[in-house]
């Protein structure tokens, strides 16, 4: 089943659900800042995705800039960060089959469905 990592007040976000509902397709929504994905769910996203950690975390957040951008953090840390402030993830990030992708621009969606 596809699962797409959401937040309803991001418009790409809604853009890359919108993509998910007109496929047809069964899907699952996880509204991630109210539900934050663990570390471990974070590692495996980042796997299928097959980035680096930082490549997931929104830089332009302001919690960020303020407190991380120029410390040096390990890949570890980085994903203990997200997983403590989900605010810090990219997203949409979609899952299906054993792939995933970030939805930005949401079209790169339809490249798992």
């Amino acid at each position: 089943m596809i699962k797409i990592y959401h937040n309803n007040r991001c418009r790409k976000s809604r853009e890359g659900l919108e993509i998910i509902e007109n496929s047809g397709k069964e899907f699952e929504i996880v509204s991630y800042l109210d539900n934050p994905p663990t570390i471990e769910e974070l590692n495996q996203l980042i796997k299928l995705l097959g980035i680096t950690p930082i490549e997931l975390v929104r830089t332009n957040e302001s919690i960020w800039k303020e407190k991380y951008k120029n410390v040096k953090l390990s890949d570890d840390e980085i994903i203990e960060l997200m997983a403590i402030n989900p605010k810090l993830i990219e997203r949409p990030i979609v899952v299906n089959d054993g792939k995933a992708v970030v939805g930005r621009p949401p079209e790169k969606i339809k490249s798992i469905l």
